[in-house]
């Protein structure tokens, strides 16, 4: 039977030939098998699909079967189909002929993401939220949490071979890692390939402030202006009310954003660029809960992700070094150039100014007759690199560009300065904040939240 099936696809394939709607295409490399599929939605049902492959005759066998299994399903069912359906619909496939099951489930899982955000159109059901899965613990945790009414969605942001895809949680591996578990969980699941959105609103930028002298942070950007507001739309094509993500934050009864419960994973900081309209509908089921609380729910419900090690980098430099990237990706390769002190005195040398940040003392090659030195500041037009001693970073006063609140200035009254720094009580005036005891620098290039208690009340640019 399973031969059957297999040679039926083989020689009598399903849509071979052409290509309607929007396409995705996955393979190469390697195998040397490419799968080119097509995928045309009206409303909230696949219209019409259709594909081209070449290679082995295996990856022509399972784009035909899955194009068989989508044409004029509801999208929502037809996201269900992944690389065991696939082999199924084959009649079971070989451990050797498998890899053309997983070319022709990632081609129709990014065609159908692009069909979907493009003309998808179902009815809104304020019951059914749209989950945001990354592959890692916390997302397939807020995944069980969400509840029968639940479809899962992965962004793809970056594919560079010099990464790790492995390591990162946007790759096309996290992509396709995520959609193995929320098959096996029973929830449809969509690939949105937001890949040239990430490079222009969030990766070029980072390069551009690096080469500026900034210290950026790409993810407060990513989350505010890219990453969850395209979910969010791509939600109200599938119908879906609201975004559930597995970050750990809150919101306030009036709809800001507040702190986690468990201090040490808060992501508040990270979120803080996004508006009231997108926050009011964001669910945040791991609010209150602890990392243990959550890895202890993965495994009651058996998930493979129970003790997978959390992401620690930068997605887009996952496998790769911050140096290497800017090289690669920036043109902002080794700049040799003088290490100076606040009087101006030639210290040592550095590799370029763009490598170093406010604050830093791991890299210098100088060190101070009676104490460690620090980066005071940077000059990449002079390409210098301003040390001095840890005591010469301290200050109260703190300049911001681009604020954005959601409160009067006067009702601000801490900040955090960094990701992981804790929130100092400050007075918020126009463009500066007056900190209430010294802190030692403050990154140009970096993000201020700004707080009420534990509620966020927004955030702005530290200025040079």
């Amino acid at each position: 039977m399973a031969d059957e099936r297999f040679e039926e696809h083989l020689l009598h394939p399903v849509g071979r030939g052409r290509v309607p709607g929007h396409d995705a295409v996955a393979g190469g490399a390697a195998c040397g098998d490419l799968v080119r599929i097509g995928i045309a939605v009206e409303g909230d049902r696949v219209a019409d699909a259709g594909f081209e492959a070449s290679g082995c005759g295996a990856a022509q066998a399972a784009a035909s079967a899955a194009v068989d299994l989508v044409v004029g399903e509801p999208v929502l069912e037809a996201a269900r189909v992944g690389t065991q359906a696939i082999a199924e619909a084959l009649g079971g496939l070989s451990v050797g002929k498998l890899h053309a099951a997983d070319l022709a489930s990632d081609a129709l899982a990014r065609a159908l993401g692009g069909a979907v955000a493009s003309d998808g159109d179902a009815a809104p059901d304020e019951e059914h939220t749209l989950v945001a899965m990354s592959g890692g613990v916390d997302s397939a945790v807020a995944a069980v949490l969400s509840g029968a009414h639940a479809a899962a969605v992965t962004v793809e942001l970056w594919r560079d071979p010099a990464n790790d895809a492995d390591a990162s949680c946007c790759s096309a591996s996290a992509v396709r890692t995520a959609r193995a578990m929320a098959h096996a969980m029973g929830l449809p699941h969509f690939t949105l390939d937001l890949r040239d959105d990430f490079r222009a609103g969030v990766v070029d930028p980072w390069l551009a402030d690096h080469a500026a002298g900034l210290t950026p942070n790409p993810c407060v950007r990513c989350n505010g202006s890219v990453r969850l507001d395209a979910m969010l739309a791509f939600a109200d094509r599938i119908g879906a009310a609201t975004l559930t993500t597995g970050h750990y934050a809150r919101r306030t009864p009036d709809g800001l954003l507040r702190l986690a419960a468990d201090q040490a994973k808060d992501q508040a900081y990270m979120l803080a660029g996004l508006s009231r309209a997108t926050l009011e509908r964001l669910r945040f089921p791991l609010g209150d809960l602890t990392k243990t609380e959550v890895r202890a729910l993965a495994a009651e419900h058996a998930l493979p992700v129970a003790s997978t090690p959390d992401s620690m980098d930068l997605c887009f430099l996952a496998g790769t070094g911050r140096a290497a990237f800017l090289a690669r990706h920036g043109g902002l390769g080794d700049r040799p150039g003088d290490i100076v002190d606040a009087a101006g005195t030639v210290l040592g040398r550095h590799d370029g100014a763009h490598h170093f940040t406010v604050g830093q003392r791991r890299g210098l090659q100088v060190s101070g007759a009676d104490a460690p030195l620090y980066v005071l500041a940077t000059d990449t037009s002079a390409n210098t690199v301003t040390v001095g001693p840890r005591a010469a970073l301290a200050t109260r006063t703190v300049r911001v560009r681009e604020p954005r609140l959601h409160a009067p200035h006067d009702a601000v009254s801490a900040v955090k300065l960094r990701y992981r720094a804790p929130a100092v009580p400050c007075t918020l005036r126009g463009d500066t904040i007056a900190l209430d005891q010294p802190v030692d620098g403050a990154a140009p290039g970096q993000t201020a939240v700004f707080l009420r208690g534990d509620a966020v009340l927004g955030c702005a640019t530290i200025a040079a």
